[in-house]
């Protein structure tokens, strides 16, 4: 006997029963990007390799430890993109969308990082993305989480908050570098291997590390904001007006760096304590510096990524996610008469009614069958058509879900409206 085969580890197939809460969260995103003018852009799901070891950074974990990466039958290097923005900046260059542009863009779609599968961390995940080029003022920073805080409210989601920061420029930043490498060196017997490893490759990494017994010797670490550049302070204080002005509440929150090494100026992340460790529902930040590094010319960008899964996982925590949306009516049709002429009907009906949700009873059946299948697809009716009705030119409708209610017939020239009627 074959053994099964099972989907891989950390990966996972979207079943019928959920996918409907899917819809609803990509409907909401794209609908509410739209209204601030973002347009939609899709990239492949492989890349070269070298697009994310130039962008994400050589020395972050995503490239060190998390890629999927696999040499092609040319022996070139491809991996399974591992975050959206390096992708979305290398089609902008590829195609000319960024000279002497303004763009906002939006895209939506899996990546892949070999990670330990946990709840909220899969190795398979989706991600939604949003990207903006050529506007450098803390204006395009403000819309982005503004953005966000409505898609919250249009979710029905509640204590998410936000964190934000400024990591300065590269010049500011590499001073600050230096400061970090002497004050942790100077502790060394006090880190842990992850941290001693990060201490001469990336170790504003460091900052952001999640275990507790270094949180007393990284608070006392030297606090970049005390050592921005004149131009990044700011714009860290413009940016701070303008949510201020929007009432949008924040935590400046010096230790938060992100993972990746793209990022300058400002960074946030929206994150919520009813996920367990994987707090972090939406992040990101300006990346001024990565455009060039990409091959481009000089070019302004800021953005962010949210996860599906771990939104959804807290939609259902809170008790905010829709009802699903099962058939309005289901055709049950007796006779062989009946389902060639039932088939024709309901296209009919379609064509009449765009919106209407019509499931016909398909591979036969007796009428206890066919009810029983109308019943288990939650339709809200059953329209029963066989050789009596046929003869008279009418259908019988059946409520499914009102004990109370009688089933009528309808004639079959009205029924579009007899339908209708009851839709509205």
């Amino acid at each position: 006997m074959l053994k099964n085969i099972q989907s891989i580890r950390g990966m996972h197939d979207i079943l019928p029963d959920v996918a409907f809460a899917w819809q609803h969260l990509e409907q909401t995103v794209s609908t509410l990007l739209a209204e601030y003018g973002y347009q939609e852009i899709r990239m492949p799901l492989l890349e070269q390799t070298e697009l994310f070891h130039r962008g994400v950074g050589e020395v972050t974990d995503i490239v060190e430890k998390e890629m999927y990466s696999f040499k092609d039958r040319n022996g070139e290097s491809l991996s399974l993109r591992p975050e959206g923005t390096a992708s979305c900046v290398r089609a902008c260059i590829q195609h000319g969308l960024l000279h002497n542009q303004q763009q906002r863009l939006w895209y939506s779609g899996p990546m892949f990082r070999y990670e330990r599968p946990q709840k909220g961390r899969y190795r398979q995940f989706h991600q939604f993305g949003a990207e903006t080029f050529g506007i450098p003022g803390p204006d395009i920073d403000a819309e982005l989480i503004a953005l966000t805080a409505r898609l919250w409210e249009r979710l029905g989601l509640a204590n998410i908050r936000l964190e934000i920061n400024s990591l300065g420029v590269p010049a500011s930043r590499a001073a600050y570098r230096r400061l970090l490498v002497d004050y942790f060196s100077a502790h060394a017997n006090q880190l842990d291997e992850d941290s001693k490893r990060r201490l001469h490759t990336n170790p504003l990494r460091i900052l952001d590390t999640k275990n507790p017994d270094l949180r007393a010797l990284v608070e006392a670490a030297p606090n970049l904001h005390d050592h921005l550049d004149p131009e990044s302070d700011a714009h860290f204080a413009g940016l701070r007006r303008l949510l201020d002005g929007m009432g949008i509440e924040y935590r400046i929150n010096p230790r938060l760096v992100r993972g990746l090494d793209y990022y300058t100026h400002t960074v946030f992340e929206w994150i919520t304590e009813e996920l367990g460790s994987q707090g972090t529902v939406c992040g990101g930040g300006r990346y001024d510096g990565l455009v060039e590094q990409l091959g481009g010319k000089p070019t302004a960008g800021c953005g962010f990524a949210m996860g599906t899964e771990r939104l959804l996982e807290l939609m259902q925590a809170q008790g905010s996610q829709p009802e699903p949306e099962n058939t309005d009516f289901y055709l049950v049709m007796a006779g062989e008469q009946a389902v060639e002429q039932g088939l024709i009907l309901s296209e009919r009906l379609r064509s009449a009614l765009p919106a209407l949700r019509l499931t016909c009873n398909a591979g036969g059946g007796s009428f206890k069958t066919q009810m029983k299948r109308a019943d288990k697809s939650g339709a809200l009716y059953a329209l029963i058509l066989g050789a009596d009705e046929l003869a008279h030119g009418q259908i019988t409708l059946k409520p499914l879900r009102d004990s109370e209610a009688e089933q009528q017939s309808l004639t079959l020239d009205n029924l579009a409206a007899e339908l209708q009627s009851r839709l509205s």
